[in-house]
C-alpha cells in the first residue's frame, strides 16, 4: 500500500530534472508537468484518506530550524479593484478588517482581527512546501478554523469551506479563491494565521489572514483572506474547480502531501 501513496512532493522531484522551475506564480505550463499532477490527484487523495488518520498530523519543527528567509509565494499584496478597500485596511493597521463567515451557516459572522486573536489559538513550526519545488520553515500562530466554523454552525449539507480572497492574478483580473473539504478544515493544525515568526504576518504573506493548511501544497493557503464560504458544492463557484489555479488548469484542486 505504501507504494501507492505517491506524493505531490516525490512527483515534483520526478519531474524537476524536465522542467525549470520559476516559481510559484510562474510555475510551468508544460502538458506533461498537468498530466502527471492531474493523473496523481485521485490516487493521492484516496490512498491518504484511506491509510492515514485524518488528525494525523504534519511534522512541527523547533525554533532553531526556522529558515533565515521565507520566500511569498503568489501574490505580494491586492493590487485589484477590490483590493483598493484592502490597501486603506492596511493603512489604518487592519481596525476596519471583517472577516465574514457565511453560505451554508446557522450564525453567519463578521469577526475583527481583535476577535480572532481573542479566540484560542494555536502556534505550530511547520514547512511550507511550494509547488515549484521550494521549501522554508516558519512559526504560524493563528485561531483554528475548526473553532470558527463550530461558532458559525456548519449546516448538514456543508462539504466545503471556501476561501475568498483580497487579491486578484491575471490578464482578466480573477478573485483569487481557495477550498478545502471537511476533513482538512477541522484538521487541527488548519489555522487562520495572524502571526508569523513572532509578528503580525506581513503583506507579502497575506496580511491580516493567511489560510494554514499544513497537509497540503502551498498555494492552498490562501492569502489575504476576507471571507470564507461554506458550501454545499464547488460547482457555479467561478470556474467550478475549487481554486484560482484549479480554474486555469494548472493545478489539481488536491495537494495532499
Amino acid at each position: 500500500m505504501s507504494k501507492l501513496i505517491t506524493t505531490r512532493r516525490k512527483l515534483i522531484a520526478g519531474i524537476g530534472s524536465s522542467v525549470l522551475l520559476a516559481g510559484c506564480d510562474s510555475w510551468s505550463r508544460s502538458d506533461r508537468v498537468k498530466n502527471i499532477l492531474a493523473s496523481a490527484e485521485g490516487l493521492t487523495m484516496r490512498a491518504q484518506r484511506l491509510v492515514t488518520d485524518r488528525n494525523a498530523l504534519a511534522r512541527e519543527y523547533t525554533m532553531a530550524d526556522l529558515s533565515p528567509s521565507f520566500r511569498a509565494n503568489g501574490s505580494r499584496t491586492a493590487d485589484s479593484v477590490e483590493g483598493s478597500e484592502y490597501q486603506a485596511m492596511l493603512a489604518n493597521g487592519f481596525a476596519d478588517f471583517r472577516l465574514r463567515v457565511d453560505g451554508l451557516v446557522s450564525r453567519p459572522l463578521s469577526l475583527s482581527l481583535a476577535d480572532l486573536r481573542a479566540m484560542p489559538s494555536r502556534t505550530q513550526i511547520t514547512r511550507h512546501d511550494c509547488v515549484e519545488g521550494w521549501s522554508a520553515i516558519g512559526q504560524w500562530k493563528g485561531t483554528p478554523l475548526s473553532r470558527v466554523l463550530d461558532l458559525a454552525g456548519l449546516r448538514d449539507n456543508a462539504n466545503y469551506i471556501v476561501f475568498h480572497c483580497a487579491d486578484t492574478l491575471g490578464r482578466q483580473n480573477r478573485p483569487y479563491y481557495e477550498s478545502i473539504d471537511l476533513i482538512d478544515a477541522f484538521h487541527p493544525q488548519t489555522i487562520l494565521a495572524y502571526d508569523m515568526n513572532g509578528a503580525a504576518v506581513p503583506e507579502r504573506h497575506g496580511a491580516p489572514i493567511r489560510a494554514r493548511v499544513e497537509r497540503q501544497l502551498g498555494y492552498k493557503h490562501a492569502k489575504f483572506v476576507m471571507r470564507l464560504e461554506a458550501v454545499a458544492s464547488l460547482d457555479g463557484i467561478y470556474g467550478g474547480k475549487g481554486g484560482y489555479w484549479e480554474d486555469v488548469g494548472d493545478y489539481a484542486w488536491y495537494a495532499g502531501i
